[in-house]
C-alpha cells in the first residue's frame, strides 16, 4: 500500500493495512477438544519459518482493584490440565495472579494470520514440577532467576551484571544452582479458548470453545465444552 509521501511512518499509521488471505477456519475443522485444537495449530505455528517465538504470548492479569497489565511470557507446557509458563514470583503478574487468579493470554501469530485467545483461572505449580523444569534450563538462565528481582526499581544496569558475575563465579558451569525461592510456575486452566482465522474484508473467522455449565474444562479429556461462531 502507497504511503503519502509528505508524511512520516507515524503519521500514516492509520493508513497501515493487511489483506488476510491465509486461510479460512470451519466447525468441521476443529479437533474434539479445545487443547487438541491448540495443539494442531501450535505445531503450524512451529513449522512456519517466519514464526521466531511460536510459544510467546502475551499475558494479561489484573490486580484486587481491577487495574490491568500484560507482559509477554513464554508458554512452557500443554498438558490435559491446560497451560503452563514460569516466572518470579514476586513480580508484578505473580502478585497480580495471587490476588486475582484469573488470566488471559493470546498467541499473536500474525504470519499465518491467526490468534489464539485463552480465558481462565491459574494457579501455582508445584515445588516438584517448578525445580524440574528449573533443572532443564541452561545454567545461564538458571543464574539469571536468581539475579533479577523482577518489576522491582534498580539503579543501572550494572546492579544486574555485577550481581550476575558473582553468582557465575559461585556457580561455575557445571555445578548445580538451587531452585531459588522465589521462582517459580503457573498453570492456567481454560475456561474458553478463541481461534481467530483472518479472513478478507475483515469478515475473519472466530471460533471459540467454551465451557459449559456444570463442565470442569482445563482437561482436555472433558466433552461439557461448546464451540461458537463469534461475529468478526
Amino acid at each position: 500500500m502507497a504511503k503519502r509521501a509528505d508524511s512520516s511512518p507515524s503519521e500514516a499509521v492509520a493508513d497501515l493495512r493487511v489483506t488476510y488471505d491465509e486461510g479460512t477456519f470451519d466447525p468441521g475443522d476443529l479437533a474434539a477438544d479445545p487443547l487438541g485444537q491448540f495443539r494442531d495449530w501450535f505445531d503450524d505455528a512451529v513449522a512456519h519459518e517466519a514464526i521466531v517465538e511460536p510459544n510467546a504470548m502475551v499475558l494479561a492479569t489484573a490486580d484486587s482493584g481491577g487495574a490491568p497489565s500484560s507482559r509477554t511470557v513464554l508458554l512452557k507446557g500443554v498438558d490435559e490440565r491446560g497451560l503452563t509458563f514460569f516466572t518470579n514470583l514476586t513480580s508484578r503478574k505473580s502478585r497480580e495472579l495471587r490476588d486475582n487468579p484469573q488470566a488471559s493470554v493470546t498467541f499473536p501469530w500474525f504470519a499465518m494470520h491467526r490468534q489464539v485467545v485463552v480465558v481462565g483461572g491459574v494457579e501455582e505449580l508445584g515445588r516438584d514440577e517448578v525445580l524440574a523444569y528449573f533443572r532443564s534450563r541452561p545454567h545461564e538462565s538458571q543464574l539469571g532467576a536468581w539475579v533479577s528481582e523482577q518489576s522491582s526499581v534498580i539503579d543501572s544496569r550494572d546492579v544486574l551484571d555485577r550481581s550476575w558475575r558473582e553468582l557465575h563465579d559461585r556457580y561455575p558451569v557445571g555445578s548445580d544452582v538451587p531452585l531459588p525461592e522465589h521462582w517459580g510456575g503457573w498453570l492456567i486452566r481454560p475456561t474458553s479458548i478463541e481461534f481467530w482465522q483472518g479472513r478478507p474484508s475483515r469478515l475473519h473467522d472466530r471460533l471459540r470453545y467454551r465451557g459449559v455449565s456444570g463442565a470442569t474444562p482445563g482437561f482436555a479429556e472433558s466433552t461439557d465444552w461448546c464451540v461458537e461462531r463469534l461475529a468478526p
